[in-house]
């Protein structure tokens, strides 16, 4: 049964379980932002987390295979405000067979997490953040970075970019070709230490630049983030097009990382 609302207006689930029914146990609470508004979607009618895969929600594919593992204690889910009664009455039964905390999130994702992190169960030494935009992580990729995570404190999935890179100026004129030479286009679930992500997201006000992801926080508390490979099936729904993709992924997926 999903808990009562307390007074930061998160729900809780009072006893977290697994899908199987048992408590949960582990080092990692599992963060996974869903209070985008799906502006590069192009769907007025439903945001891109709520569309199907093969008959199953994305966010539901995004969180699954985190509630799979017994190194996981706790999943965060966090919606928009104006999601969030939606949210609780059309996703009840998942919310509560997967034991998932639900959270408002906030204007921009680094306010999304940093709320998130206020309610991480007391038993968590690490916290991962996952889009819920991202349906298919997959259980080698998921091992990787938390095994980095353990060993560096601050780990993230990416490839290595092998498109040729063009700098363009406003008139679409290439001004210079980049060497793709280290670089990597990176993915979620980004791993971190609890208190080190905390401390990297107290740090924001200082910052001047625009942030995209929780590693850039950590990189400017300057710890290092240690890059582990990442999957070409870890496509991040984006756009209408992307569910075509999608689609076609979840055909070739592994069993275990497909269902």
């Amino acid at each position: 049964m999903l808990g009562r609302r307390s007074q930061d207006n998160a729900l809780a689930v009072d006893l977290p379980r697994t899908p199987e029914g048992g408590p949960r146990m582990g080092p990692f609470a599992v963060i996974f932002p869903a209070a985008g508004q799906s502006r590069r979607f192009g769907d007025a009618t439903r945001k891109k987390v709520d569309h199907e895969i093969d008959g199953r929600v994305v966010w539901t594919r995004a969180v699954e295979p985190f509630a799979r593992r017994d190194d996981v204690a706790q999943l965060i889910l966090a919606v928009a405000p104006e999601d969030r009664e939606r949210f609780e009455a059309h996703y009840r039964e998942t919310l509560s067979r997967l034991g998932i905390t639900l959270v408002e999130g906030g204007a921009e994702r680094f306010d999304t997490v940093a709320a998130c992190l206020d309610r991480i169960d007391p038993r968590c030494e690490f916290v991962a953040v996952h889009d819920a935009a991202r349906p298919f992580p997959t259980q080698a990729v998921i091992d990787r970075v938390f095994e980095a995570a353990r060993t560096f404190g601050a780990a993230l999935p990416g490839l290595p970019v092998s498109d040729t890179l063009k700098r363009a100026g406003d008139d679409g004129v290439i001004t210079e070709t980049v060497s793709r030479a280290g670089l990597f286009a990176v993915q979620t679930p980004q791993a971190f230490r609890l208190d080190l992500l905390r401390r990297a997201h107290a740090n924001r006000p200082n910052l001047a630049v625009p942030v995209t992801d929780d590693a850039q926080l950590v990189e400017a508390i300057g710890h290092p983030c240690r890059i582990v490979p990442g999957s070409p099936f870890n496509l991040k729904i984006t756009t209408r097009e992307d569910l075509h993709l999608a689609e076609a992924i979840v055909r070739v997926l592994p069993r275990e990382d497909a269902h």
